[in-house]
């Protein structure tokens, strides 16, 4: 496996793409960012309790919730 990153091609090492190909499924999509719907659940380190209109990262990175503008 190869990949053209900076990351790859100057220090020959397994970098994130690679990472995301290997865990991709079967019909060739990754759910790097899997939708409300189906991850609606909170993330076991959610934090946004106290943060006011603000949201913890674990809820933005899984796509549970935005951040406000």
């Amino acid at each position: 496996m190869a990949c053209t990153c900076p990351h790859h091609v100057h220090r020959n090492a397994f970098c994130k793409h690679m990472a995301a190909v290997e865990n991709a499924i079967n019909d060739g999509t990754l759910d790097a960012f899997p939708s409300e719907d189906e991850n609606g659940a909170e993330p076991d380190d959610c934090d946004c309790d106290g943060l006011g209109d603000f949201r913890c990262w674990p809820c933005v990175r899984t796509g549970r919730k935005e951040l406000p503008n």
